[in-house]
């Protein structure tokens, strides 16, 4: 039997939600280190990023805008493709879904597997899963690189700066007032999940954010950040993080030790720095086999099944 609750399974108990105003077009879903969603409500239309676990679960982030506009919501951006961020999409009923190629090649690769690992990760999360219709959330429009879409007057770029929670991240950024919306590429006082990452190129895509000079941001997980302090600090976390457990897996596959001795060294080194960042033991196994495999014979993630997440949990944590 593990000692440690699979995943996220023992964490059941619901938390409490803000409704940030970062400007009179920009606000933040948050809810104590749950999956954040964005909120961009320009002249004539609404943009949402990132949609909730369920379409149960949208209908609170439903709620919240229609008590700021009663403007139609418009478009819906995906900033990655992972099942906890995309499965509650068909509530808000939008024109168009919109996701990077290369979020949508992963959607194409590994969807379906991905809906069925994080549904069995997640059991709050996804709690009214039976309102999630049949299939996958498919984009209607793709990019690749840099797209721009106009709410009347407002200046809305979908970037993509670079791999590092996934091959896909997309990142909303608001140049006239400065505003970034990161996706799971930043958190703050949240442990980043990298069990799909590419540890190498994450901290420059870090470093492309930054350049950007944003001054307020809305991480994957954590309360909004508001202020260019705030904002550094949530860039330079996710970056010591991301650096520390890359470099601990490094030196241990150096060594010529096996996944599961790496794991614990790198487990007892980080818990004092991070150990307590919501979902940190949930997430180290994934981003420690993750690393493992980058550092030594995996350039690209493999695809994690339900079977693979208990097996793998069951390796390092039984």
């Amino acid at each position: 039997m593990s000692t440690k609750a699979f995943a996220s399974q023992a964490d059941l108990q619901d938390k409490r939600v803000s409704f940030t105003k970062l400007s009179d077009h920009a606000y933040a879903y948050t809810a104590e280190g749950d999956p954040n969603t964005g909120v961009i409500v320009g002249d004539n239309a609404v943009m949402v990023i990132d949609t909730q676990a369920t379409p149960v679960m949208a209908q609170d982030v439903i709620r919240r805008i229609r008590e700021v506009t009663d403007k139609p919501i418009k478009y819906v951006v995906l900033s990655h493709y992972h099942a906890v961020r995309v499965l509650g999409a068909s509530a808000y009923q939008p024109e168009h879904i919109i996701a990077s190629q290369d979020t949508y090649d992963l959607i194409v690769e590994r969807g379906e597997q991905d809906k069925a690992s994080e549904i069995g990760r997640f059991p709050r999360l996804f709690r009214a899963v039976e309102s999630v219709p049949p299939g996958l959330t498919w984009p209607t429009i793709t990019f690749t690189g840099r797209m721009t879409i106009w709410l009347g007057k407002l200046e809305v770029q979908l970037l993509q700066l670079g791999r590092g929670h996934t091959k896909g991240d997309t990142v909303a950024w608001l140049p006239q007032e400065k505003i970034l919306f990161s996706g799971d590429l930043v958190e703050f006082d949240a442990t980043p999940y990298a069990g799909d990452a590419y540890f190498r190129d994450w901290p420059q895509t870090l470093d492309n954010i930054a350049a950007l000079r944003p001054e307020k941001l809305v991480p994957g997980r954590g309360a909004a950040l508001t202020s260019p302090e705030q904002v550094q600090a949530g860039l330079s976390g996710t970056k010591a993080f991301i650096s520390d457990v890359y470099a601990s897996v490094c030196e241990g596959v150096a060594a010529g030790k096996d996944l599961h001795t790496v794991y614990q060294e790198t487990y007892a080194r980080l818990k004092p720095k991070y150990g307590h960042w919501v979902i940190f033991d949930h997430c180290m196994p994934f981003d420690v086999t993750r690393c493992y495999d980058e550092a030594t014979q995996y350039p690209d993630p493999r695809i994690w099944t339900a079977e693979r997440d208990r097996q793998m949990w069951e390796t390092l944590e039984g």
